[in-house]
């Protein structure tokens, strides 16, 4: 018998005819400034007539980790792309920095089309949310890496900034305010935990309605991490943000010190804003601590603006005008760049 690397377990053309299937609706993601089509050795995007004058390029790869693993249980991927770009566009944000484009990297045990074409929809709808360009990806055949059904992936994202208008913190002094844009949940992070608790430790099926209203457990940890660029960009056109903090893994306690100057710290009121049922849920059946939960999960918090007191009031009301709910949660003092709850 004669073999192939079909037989080997690797199979090219449906890998093509899943590209081909799926270029029509990458096309739509393409901004000004993207050159030429999904299916060269690389993405071309011309910054010529992005009217910067000292342009400064920003950054970011990410994965979704064991998030996975639910997408996995429930054969549900549509959602997982989101998370993808979302967690990588975000950390750009921070910077002041405008998505241009996202690449994905997807690599497989063994090809399917129902699930490729789910995760690079979750990728193209993501990439529409931000407003930039899915130039180009790879999917891996991998046999014998990975299980039947199951996958990784990677994603990395780059965004432009003028230079005079990086943001990095530097000018964040005592009496600054803190503003919370609200997350959609637990997003990306802690889900080695998640899982402990509530699929090891609890059992709770995916398909109970445990947390009250319509969506089951599965929906509720599937729920795509919340993309920021809409209301970000909005926000820098009217208003001087100070620093902005993504907060991923490492919640609260280990993000915000990220983008805090020396001489300063910050003190968080936890009772300013409404805390998802997620989290009491996982801190009652995991006993965790209260101190663990702000150090693993955003707890409610996607997003943190630092600005000058007198126009925390009005950044917070044109976010709520956007629909992304914020609340003013804390204030700069003196410090060594710690977070006080």
């Amino acid at each position: 018998m004669d073999l192939s690397y079909q037989k080997a377990g690797v199979n090219i053309p449906l890998a093509n005819q899943i590209i081909k299937e799926i270029k029509p609706a990458i096309k739509k993601t393409f901004i000004p400034g993207v050159i030429g089509e999904i299916g060269g050795f690389g993405g071309l995007f011309d910054l010529s007539g992005q009217n910067y004058k000292e342009p400064v390029l920003v950054s970011s790869t990410d994965g979704v980790g064991t998030k996975l693993k639910i997408a996995f249980t429930l054969n549900k991927h549509d959602t997982i792309g989101l998370d993808l770009v979302a967690m990588s566009v975000n950390d750009i944000l921070t910077c002041g920095a405008r998505p241009l484009f996202f690449l994905d990297y997807i690599s497989i045990g063994k090809l399917s089309n129902q699930i490729v074409s789910e995760i690079i929809k979750g990728v193209i709808a993501g990439c529409m949310d931000a407003g930039c360009a899915l130039l180009g990806g790879e999917t891996a055949e991998m046999p014998d890496i990975y299980q039947d059904g199951e996958y990784d992936l990677a994603g990395f994202a780059l965004g432009i900034v003028e230079k005079s208008k990086i943001i990095d913190g530097k000018n964040i002094k005592v009496g600054d305010v803190a503003i919370g844009i609200s997350s959609s949940g637990l997003h990306s992070n802690g889900f080695s935990l998640v899982r402990k608790v509530l699929l090891k430790d609890t059992v709770y099926s995916l398909d109970e309605r445990i947390l009250g209203g319509e969506k089951t457990l599965g929906e509720e940890l599937l729920t795509p991490t919340r993309i920021y660029t809409k209301p970000i960009l909005h926000l820098l056109e009217k208003f001087k943000i100070l620093g902005i903090a993504h907060i991923t893994g490492g919640g609260l306690v280990e993000n915000i010190p990220r983008i805090l100057p020396r001489g300063v710290s910050i003190q968080i009121d936890k009772e300013s804003w409404p805390k998802p049922l997620i989290f009491s849920l996982l801190q009652e059946k995991g006993s965790i601590s209260e101190e663990e939960m702000y150090l693993v999960f955003n707890m409610g918090i996607g997003m943190i603006l630092i600005v000058r007191p007198d126009i925390a009031l009005e950044v917070s009301s044109t976010l709520n005008q956007l629909n992304y709910q914020s609340y003013i949660i804390g204030k700069i003092i003196k410090g060594e760049k710690k977070v006080i709850m």
